[in-house]
């Protein structure tokens, strides 16, 4: 049965070095959670004391209603009903693909173990390389093989510490689409660790953004991008960049690419200056502007060109721009605002 995840201001030191600081957040069963961040922000860590490899210092983590650790009282790893997918596979190089996903079997009949194998052989699409060893395989054969090993005894908690770091970029793409399908099959709930984003929204409902040992946000990828509650969140997630902005009296924004309505947050005070973030599909080219850029800088990306434009102020900003509209550097080109979710955060010095 899918386990529900409750973490309550989680904090975890090794020594007198605080590494995370009264985390928390809640995942309901089956859904699939992602804690996302930069390096040494506390993540693994996270994963490490849900799991049960580690204790905590404060707070609490409840799994399905019971207490799995809180001060002074952890239950152990293996009575948690807790899998896990390590960063490396850690499969057995001396077992074949259908003995490595047996191992974790040895409580069920020889007949049960083998239906068993069977069936998560089939849900990972590796029923024809059951005879095969480890060594004989792909990096993503390998990663799918530790996934069904770890599915196999039925888990209700599935933990994935960076799962595709091994692997190029094609390949984590297309799998992060395939893990997912795979554990929404299965009905598993799953929390998965990365520093790639583009991992995250493709194999995470709700994804909690990490920074110095905490969730600066946790929510949907759409909303992560386009109603990012914090600076960091707004900084880490996506490309963009800030543009200084002021607020006027009837809530509008005023920038160097004209006025957009401006939003309700309370910290934004009527003539305060703002740092507006603007993303590249923000900025439209149109030759009909009044607003002009020079392109300081391209990149070809198939279908779309990343252009690098700077205004007469000396600030530069990012556009996506059809391929087929070809500039060459040094060119000024007409630009516009096109700004759906106007993101805007005191202004820095």
């Amino acid at each position: 049965m899918a386990a529900s995840v409750t973490v309550r201001e989680l904090v975890h030191a090794y020594g007198t070095h605080r590494v995370v600081r009264g985390l928390g957040f809640t995942l309901e069963p089956g859904a699939i959670g992602c804690l996302l961040g930069p390096s040494g922000c506390g993540k693994t860590t996270v994963l490490r004391c849900i799991a049960g490899f580690e204790p905590v210092e404060e707070g609490e983590i409840i799994l399905s209603g019971k207490v799995a650790s809180r001060p002074g009282m952890q239950i152990p790893p293996e009575l948690r009903g807790v899998g896990m997918v390590f960063q490396d596979y850690a499969l057995f190089p001396h077992l074949s693909v259908a003995g490595n996903v047996a191992f974790g079997l040895k409580r069920l009949t020889e007949a049960a173990a083998r239906s068993r194998t069977a069936s998560m052989l089939e849900l990972v699409g590796l029923v024809e390389l059951a005879d095969v060893y480890p060594h004989e395989l792909s990096g993503g054969q390998q990663q799918r093989v530790a996934l069904a090993r770890a599915l196999a005894p039925g888990p209700g908690l599935l933990l994935l510490d960076e799962p595709f770091s091994n692997l190029d970029v094609d390949l984590r793409e297309r799998l992060s689409v395939e893990v997912r399908a795979i554990l929404k099959s299965a009905g598993t709930t799953a929390i998965l660790v990365t520093h790639d984003q583009h991992e995250a929204f493709a194999l995470a409902d709700e994804i909690g953004i990490m920074n110095d040992g905490r969730i600066e946000q946790w929510d949907t990828a759409y909303n992560l991008y386009h109603r990012p509650r914090t600076r960091f969140v707004a900084d880490f997630i996506g490309q963009g960049v800030f543009v200084r902005g002021v607020a006027d009296v009837h809530g509008r924004m005023r920038t160097e690419l004209g006025e957009l309505e401006g939003d309700s947050r309370s910290d934004v005070l009527l003539g305060a200056a703002l740092d507006l973030l603007l993303r590249p599909d923000d900025i439209l080219h149109d030759d009909a502007s009044p607003w002009r850029a020079e392109v300081t800088a391209k990149a070809f990306r198939g279908a779309e060109f990343l252009y690098t434009l700077q205004l007469d102020s000396g600030t530069r900003v990012l556009s996506l721009v059809p391929s087929h509209h070809d500039h060459a550097i040094g060119e000024r080109i007409g630009i516009r605002l096109a700004v759906d979710h106007v993101v805007a955060f005191p202004a820095e010095s």
